[in-house]
């Protein structure tokens, strides 16, 4: 594997760089797609790296012209398997592909529909620019299958960085911050500015490491907790009792022995597990008037 890796690396480094191959095919990024392409190589193998070592399978979510799978792969990605919506970007990425052989594999496919947690070998892991407009839907997506997954680094605008991350009592505390941290654990790695892409978004964005733990840390259902995190969180200036008050509001609160005067943002984890499993199960439990 290592000579493998040691003659893959001139062949990918004798590639056109991305800014010419882009050019030329005219692969201009489409707002549509939410695509902003990254073409610094000392940036994406940054991101490369921090996620460890990259045997087994790596997934790539949005390739677009390939500036983080040759990242990948120069770091010793085993297998890229490499998920692209736009069919413009496989005739970009076919000369790395040819160099590539067997360690890339593209699929052109939409990503909100493919089934990556079955994708490959284990260990698998996610390491992706994510294209912004889908972002929030494809981890929420994926963290119903969090177990699948050795890690996911992943880009986010940074204010979703911020909520994928924050604690309660924190300002962007809110439903995504419930359901990753019930299921992993969560940090930010750094900032990448708005001039790393092409186009240039108008915001900061951030990497994030997502580390699944072996089960959820509190027993409750997903579905409900995130039901009820999402009726929180619609109306995260009422006191509970107001906000929850179509799913059982003060006695639901009261059988959880939470202070009904509280805010979504003042409710931990394991208290909205509580909340979860009592509305869940609330048509077979009566709950105290």
């Amino acid at each position: 594997m290592m000579a493998e890796q040691q003659n893959l690396k001139p062949l990918i480094q004798a590639l056109p760089p991305l800014r010419q191959l882009v050019e030329s095919m005219d692969l201009r990024a489409r707002k549509s797609l939410g695509q902003n392409f990254l073409f610094d190589l000392s940036l994406t193998r940054q991101i490369a790296r921090s996620s460890g070592t990259l045997s087994g399978t790596t997934i790539e979510v949005g390739p677009g012209p390939g500036g983080l799978t040759r990242a990948l792969l120069l770091e010793g990605a085993t297998h890229v398997i490499a998920i692209e919506k736009d069919p413009r970007a496989a005739n970009v990425l076919a000369g790395l592909s040819n160099v590539a052989g067997h360690r890339l594999h593209l699929i052109i496919a939409d990503a909100t529909q493919s089934a990556i947690w079955d994708m490959g070998t284990t260990p698998r892991r996610i390491i992706a620019n994510l294209p912004y407009n889908i972002a929030t839907t494809l981890l929420t997506r994926w963290l119903y299958h969090a177990h699948a997954f050795e890690s996911m680094t992943l880009m986010f605008q940074r204010e979703v960085a911020e909520r994928i991350t924050a604690r309660p009592g924190e300002k962007a505390y809110s439903r995504l911050s419930v359901l990753t941290y019930w299921l992993a654990d969560s940090e930010i790695l750094f900032d990448v500015p708005a001039s790393a892409f092409v186009p240039a978004p108008k915001i900061t964005s951030s990497v994030v490491q997502i580390v699944p733990l072996p089960g959820p840390r509190f027993p409750c259902s997903q579905t409900a907790l995130e039901e009820v995190t999402r009726i929180a969180f619609g109306q995260r200036r009422k006191m509970l009792r107001s906000s929850l008050k179509n799913i059982g509001g003060e006695r639901l609160l009261n059988a959880a022995k939470i202070d009904s005067k509280k805010r979504p943002q003042e409710i931990n984890v394991q208290e909205f597990c509580r909340l979860a499993s009592l509305y869940e199960g609330q048509k077979k439990i009566p709950l105290s008037s």
